[in-house]
């Protein structure tokens, strides 16, 4: 073997060493940084199509209530139907004994129940009342939407209506107000419902469930949820290489299966174990479930 041969493989030999107790040197450095990492656990999450629903106590209110009165003075002599009762449109609910003949009866001006009406021997006064009369079909549910919700509600959107007497009624908002009340800042909404046979009553307490439109959001367990330093409500999620994220949430819903919320990507690392011993911007091991 000749002097440059010599001399060339000395320095391959060299170069060799050199890289290997490089790349030793990395290895051992990456695995000590490993052990001085804390290690999370997490679990991907999706977000899927949900229907948010504002629940509102509502109550009905009757098409039209009408004070039907008297156009002369006179006793009543009879009435035409008892209190309670159904009636149509121009039949005759007072008759009173008077002299001016072409006013002695007074007619229902729609069909509708009979609140109250005047019994038989009672004097009436010109303008006085006969009869209450309410119209009944359709019957309108009225309720109040916070101003923070508004923006969710529109005319068409899906109702469902619990009454307190144990119907259900399904129906849609036929009314959104554009204008809150200065008294409690709510927009009044109303859904209209055929009520052909009278059976829901005016003046009944209800809930009104309004389906709002779709939006993605993910659906998580209560557990993971925490606070910042600045107060505010999130879940800690995983970025790329591997570094802590917190993320506000806004709860749209806690049902039975978990909490459905909006804030976070569309797909998602949820930290599940160990967020509360990470801070935002710490890297961590990652193990996942």
């Amino acid at each position: 073997m000749n002097k440059n041969i010599r001399i060339s493989l000395a320095i391959f030999i060299i170069a060799t060493l050199a890289l290997i107790s490089g790349r030793f040197e990395e290895v051992v450095e990456k695995e000590i940084i490993k052990k001085e990492l804390f290690t999370v656990a997490t679990m991907k999450s999706v977000a899927i199509p949900y229907q948010p629903l504002i629940k509102l106590k509502s109550t009905t209110i009757s098409e039209t209530r009408v004070d039907v009165r008297a156009k002369t003075s006179g006793e009543v002599v009879s009435i035409g139907a008892r209190q309670g009762n159904f009636v149509e449109g121009d039949s005759v609910l007072c008759s009173l004994g008077i002299v001016e003949l072409n006013r002695t009866e007074v007619k229902a001006p729609f069909s509708g129940y009979l609140e109250k009406i005047v019994k038989p021997g009672n004097f009436l006064e010109r303008g006085q009342v006969c009869a209450t009369i309410i119209q009944l079909d359709p019957i309108t549910f009225v309720a109040e939407v916070p101003e923070s919700d508004i923006n969710k509600v529109k005319v068409g959107q899906t109702v469902n209506l619990n009454l307190i007497t144990g119907e259900r009624i399904d129906g849609s908002l036929s009314f959104v107000s554009k204008s809150a009340s200065s008294q409690t800042r709510t927009f009044k909404v109303e859904a209209e419902i055929n009520n052909i046979n009278g059976q829901i009553r005016d003046g009944i307490t209800s809930e009104m469930i309004i389906k709002t439109s779709k939006i993605m959001a993910h659906r998580i367990s209560p557990s993971i949820l925490m606070l910042n330093d600045k107060g505010l409500l999130g879940i800690k999620v995983i970025e790329n290489k591997d570094i802590v994220k917190f993320k506000e949430v806004r709860i749209l819903e806690d049902s039975e299966e978990g909490i459905w919320v909006m804030g976070i990507p569309e797909n998602a690392d949820l930290i599940v174990q160990g967020q509360g011993f990470v801070e935002d911007g710490q890297q961590v091991l990652v193990s996942k479930i």
